[in-house]
């Protein structure tokens, strides 16, 4: 089994309490049907600053808006547990990419 890296694109935040529960209540219940394939749930990402080849640091534009990993026997199946993702219902889209142990 390989690991992926599930990074998401834009989206929103609930804004009152109820949708907050709501979204937490998704996520916990994703997270229960991936079992053993989840590897670490992620988090929000609030901030990201982009390093240009030459040092030069700036604002990134193009940042993800938060991350998961999962493990599956292929980015297929990766596909495919990744389409029940809680984020794609606040807007956001899902890139999935396999990762490869070389360290």
């Amino acid at each position: 089994m390989a690991n992926f890296l599930l990074t998401f694109h834009g989206g929103s935040m609930p804004e009152s309490k109820e949708e907050q529960d709501q979204v937490m209540q998704a996520w916990t219940g994703w997270f229960g049907t991936l079992g053993d394939a989840l590897v670490d749930g992620g988090n929000p990402i609030s901030q990201a600053k982009a390093i240009t080849p030459d040092g030069s640091v700036m604002d990134a534009t193009s940042a993800p808006s938060g991350y998961s990993i999962i493990k599956a026997d292929s980015l297929d199946a990766a596909v495919a547990l990744a389409k029940d993702c809680p984020v794609l219902h606040g807007g956001a889209n899902v890139l999935v990419s396999e990762t490869f142990p070389v360290m």
